[in-house]
């Protein structure tokens, strides 16, 4: 399954229902691990060093340096990126059916953007 970390601005609501849902899931949020503050490159330098999908709402810069990641060679093992406007349910299953039905090698390199198509 899986390893997501929530970037520290993405919806707590969001992290408490994947849990409920999925208590298997391993998600942690990036402020658990000290990383409070940190900006978008050493979130995820951290996620690639512990192999974590990187959930967050912020769909300009964060997507930009994971793609710089992936042109520099470097190790980005996915961003999810959940726009704010999506109604929570909505964001909620897509991330469940993500979950659920593919690996982390599913999400290696990728930048993906919520709602899925």
């Amino acid at each position: 399954m899986i390893r997501f970390a929530a970037d520290e601005d993405f919806n707590a609501d969001i992290v408490r229902a994947l849990r409920r849902r999925l208590p298997e899931l391993d998600i942690i949020r990036v402020q658990d691990v000290g990383l409070s503050g940190g900006d978008d490159p050493t979130v995820l330098a951290w996620a690639a060093s512990d192999a974590r999908v990187v959930l967050t709402h912020d769909v300009s810069t964060m997507t930009q340096h994971a793609l710089d990641r992936v042109a520099l060679g470097q190790a980005m093992p996915g961003v999810i990126a959940v726009h704010q406007r999506l109604p929570l349910g909505q964001a909620i299953e897509d991330l469940v059916l993500a979950a659920a039905c593919s690996g982390a090698e599913d999400w290696a390199g990728q930048v993906q953007y919520l709602p899925l198509r």
